[in-house]
């Protein structure tokens, strides 16, 4: 499994963190970070599961899979 090595580098290098997973580095360019398991909640056919996830995501800077599996589960 992959670090989040995209995360650590920016905040720390002269950018800022945002909402939902999205980082502006130091020459103003927005990125967003999106693990695999963001996109695989939030496009659930359970929409009432997915609005859970979404809804724990909109909360957060940096993204937090085991908070949003948790909301997606109903936890």
């Amino acid at each position: 499994m992959a670090r989040p090595v995209v995360w650590a580098a920016r905040p720390g290098r002269g950018g800022e963190e945002s909402p939902c997973g999205w980082l502006k580095d130091r020459f103003g360019l927005s990125w967003q970070v999106t693990p695999r398991q963001l996109i695989e909640m939030t496009t659930s056919p359970d929409r009432a599961a997915a609005g859970r996830a979404l809804q724990a995501m909109m909360g957060m800077k940096k993204i937090n899979i085991a908070a949003m599996r948790a909301a997606f589960e109903g936890r």
